[in-house]
């Protein structure tokens, strides 16, 4: 089963969203840790590479967006786990 946890900018960042775009990350999170269990991403999500560093941007709407990146799985589980890096609009690439 997938592991993850936010970072620190992630939390700063979701502090800052509205409930609709809250509710709107949790709907795309959830679908997109059942794709990294299955390996088939749900078509509405857009995920990409950011950069060269082994960072990812998932797109989970017209202006939302998300950071993330592989990390090591906490002690006793397996499979994936994700750090969130940031979370919310366009702006988080400023």
């Amino acid at each position: 089963m997938p592991t993850y946890e936010p970072d620190a900018a992630f939390w700063a960042d979701w502090r800052r969203l509205r409930p609709e775009q809250r509710a709107a990350f949790i709907r795309a999170r959830t679908l997109f840790l059942a794709g990294l269990e299955t390996g088939t991403f749900h078509p509405s999500l857009r995920i990409k590479r950011f950069n060269s560093r082994g960072i990812y941007e998932l797109s989970w709407g017209p202006d939302g967006r998300a950071l993330w990146a592989y990390g090591t799985p906490p002690e006793g589980h397996t499979g994936p786990h994700i750090v969130w890096i940031r979370v919310g609009t366009h702006k988080i690439f400023d």
